[in-house]
């Protein structure tokens, strides 16, 4: 299954009243077949526009089989999903299934507060087609409920690279592309360091982070630069050191299991 659309296609199935674009959508330049804006603000870190398609794209790397996906949880580990119980979870529409959280309507926000964290968490992108290439298996890792780490179709999907699969959402793309086929489980490791702020509230230190996408580094030690807005600047107001972690919904049912954290 091909998930790629030329533009034409693209601009078709964006036409979704669920989906209002207020940016053009435009191919990068050099004929890859990558998506994404070029009438967004540049990013001062990078140099890039916002979603820009003509930013690099993480090389491919073959991250190994599926099946080393499912590992325990250390015993001091806060089990937030075993395939069972939600008791964690503030109230939701999210169902579970076949010991899987799947996504429906709306965030999935645990009931405690977390900063720095060491997380895992794994993750099983539908095969069937979606209406939209949004809704792709589009999901995301909020951590303090704001820092988006994009959960996404990227082994066939050519999105904008601070969009795809591991990226930080608006902001950094992972180093590589460690992505499996959809109907596949994968798996993110993350190691989160929270911001912090002085007794003014200003910006003390900046959050940062390091990951393993299905065993893969991603990310090492990568600043963060605030929230994650869609086609937006991050910022760090509104922040907070402690936070609930959560997750999306996207039009898309992406399954979750074997979900832990570990507060450092």
């Amino acid at each position: 299954m091909r998930w790629t659309l030329p533009l034409a296609a693209l601009l078709i199935a964006i036409s979704s009243p669920l989906l209002a674009q207020t940016h053009k959508i435009v191919d990068a330049k050099d004929g890859s077949g990558v998506f994404g804006y070029k009438d967004t603000p540049v990013q001062p870190w990078s140099g890039f526009h916002v979603h820009d398609p003509d930013r690099p794209a993480p090389k491919r790397v073959e991250p190994g089989p599926a099946d080393k996906c499912d590992l325990p949880a250390p015993s001091d580990a806060i089990v937030l999903f075993d395939g069972k119980s939600i008791d964690q979870w503030q109230p939701t529409a999210w169902k579970v299934e076949d010991g899987c959280l799947v996504a429906t309507d709306g965030p999935m926000a645990t009931k405690q507060e977390f900063g720095d964290c060491q997380l895992h968490l794994e993750f099983l992108i539908p095969t069937e087609p979606t209406d939209s290439v949004w809704n792709r298996g589009n999901n995301g890792v909020m951590l303090l409920g704001q820092i988006e780490v994009q959960v996404y179709e990227s082994f066939e999907t050519k999105i904008y690279p601070d969009g795809q699969c591991a990226s930080i959402y608006a902001q950094t793309p992972p180093m590589v592309n460690a992505c499996r086929k959809a109907g596949q489980w994968q798996s993110y490791d993350i190691l989160f360091t929270a911001p912090k702020f002085d007794n003014a509230g200003k910006l003390s230190a900046p959050a940062r982070i390091t990951m393993l996408h299905n065993g893969v580094l991603v990310h090492l030690n990568q600043e963060i630069y605030g929230n994650s807005p869609h086609a937006g600047l991050a910022s760090y107001d509104g922040l907070k050191p402690k936070a609930p972690l959560s997750f999306g919904a996207h039009h898309c049912p992406v399954r979750f299991r074997n979900i832990w954290i570990r507060s450092l």
